[in-house]
């Protein structure tokens, strides 16, 4: 029995005891705002031999930190990892049964260090529609944003016209929307907040997508060789603000001729203005030329006709009619026609082609060499064609 009331005597005195040790502990400095970077310690008064542990959390972690006692105080020292960052810190005495809890809050320094800024995109098209974003974020020498409603002063110059624009901070941040004007350019932009300047920014106004527009077309003559070049280029493609088009705009030429077949070429612009080039036609034709920028415009059409270039085909046959000489093939001044003319000849037997033999003139002649093994002896028909000219010959009898 004496036994039993020692032993509760002493559970009664060691509770009585952990009530005073937890009541001794009073917060003594009671300060609820810090700045960033300044060194932060909680006192507390204690009056007990207990240790005790101080849990500390903000938005970058949480730690323990482990008293340091001074006589009938306890000191616990925030780390700088904490001290340093801005942001609400709540701490909470561990190992007592009592919620000794509390938080203070971290300012940065309204002193920017440094001005972090961003812009983007970097070309926007001209027109007052199209815009870039830019974002600042002031930050003190920790890289603490500073406090919210801070000024920030944003400079611009595009051409010659400059102006200076003031924003706040919000949620740590300053952001302002650069409209493109009506003209392309450069619309160089740079900040300044509390006397700190950033370095220069700019952002490259390109021209809005090309309106319609008209072709033209340049040859030396007008006759069908194929040889000569024909090229086709533009008006000066401009946008809905006037502004010339952006180089290396690409710009397809359809050509359309008279059997209904569609021909293609196509160019990029440099000042505003495509070129685009296409050999002469072997044949007399006429061709319906439109062009597009893909998707976007379309010019006018406009219609050019190429001129029969050979009106008569000179032929002579060998005795054994197995050799045929074409030429000489005169242009439209009597002159040789260009090498690389097209000649073909055709070998009918009874109304069937029994073979095609293409080659291309060489100092205005061309040569068919009509091999004995291949082609019997016989009577065949031979059909020769040139600039869209055909010469027919009936029962020609090969030896």
């Amino acid at each position: 029995m004496l036994i039993k009331y020692q032993s509760l005597f002493i559970m009664l005195w060691f509770f009585s005891n952990g009530v005073k040790a937890q009541d001794s502990l009073a917060l003594l400095n009671q300060k609820k705002e810090y700045s960033a970077g300044t060194k932060i310690s909680l006192t507390f008064q204690n009056n007990s031999e207990g240790s005790f542990q101080l849990f500390c959390s903000n938005s970058y972690g949480s730690t323990v930190i482990y008293g340091v006692k001074d006589k009938n105080k306890l000191l616990f020292k925030i780390p700088e990892f904490i001290s340093n960052k801005i942001g609400v810190v709540n701490w909470k005495i561990l190992g007592i049964t009592n919620n000794i809890s509390g938080q203070f809050n971290i300012s940065a320094v309204q002193e920017p260090n440094s001005l972090e800024t961003y812009i983007g995109p970097p070309t926007i098209e001209a027109g007052g529609t199209d815009y870039a974003m830019l974002v600042v974020i002031p930050t003190d020498k920790l890289d603490n944003p500073i406090q919210n409603d801070s000024k920030v002063d944003v400079k611009q110059l595009f051409l010659k016209s400059k102006k200076t624009q003031s924003i706040t901070t919000k949620n740590l941040i300053a952001h302002l929307n650069i409209f493109s004007p009506l003209k392309t350019g450069r619309i160089v932009v740079s900040t300044e907040s509390y006397n700190l300047n950033s370095k220069e920014y700019d952002v490259n106004i390109l021209p809005a997508i090309g309106n319609d527009f008209k072709i033209f077309q340049k040859r030396n003559h007008e006759y069908a060789d194929g040889n000569q070049i024909t090229t086709f280029f533009t008006s000066i493609i401009r946008d809905k603000n006037n502004n010339i088009v952006s180089d290396g705009t690409f710009v397809d030429f359809f050509i359309s001729n008279n059997e209904g077949n569609i021909l293609k070429t196509a160019g990029t612009t440099i000042n505003g203005i495509a070129k685009a080039s296409i050999i002469h036609p072997d044949c007399e034709s006429t061709w319906k030329i439109k062009a597009y920028i893909n998707g976007i415009s379309e010019s006018d059409s406009i219609v050019i006709t190429y001129k029969k270039v050979i009106k008569n085909i000179p032929i002579t046959f060998s005795k054994d009619n197995r050799t045929i000489i074409i030429g000489p093939l005169q242009s439209f001044m009597e002159q040789m026609i260009p090498d690389g003319l097209q000649v073909k000849l055709s070998i009918l037997n009874n109304g069937i082609q029994e073979t095609e033999i293409i080659e291309q003139s060489k100092d205005g002649f061309t040569t068919f060499k009509l091999n004995s093994n291949i082609y019997k002896t016989g009577n065949y028909d031979i059909e020769i064609t040139t600039a869209c000219t055909t010469k027919t010959y009936k029962s020609i009898k090969l030896w």
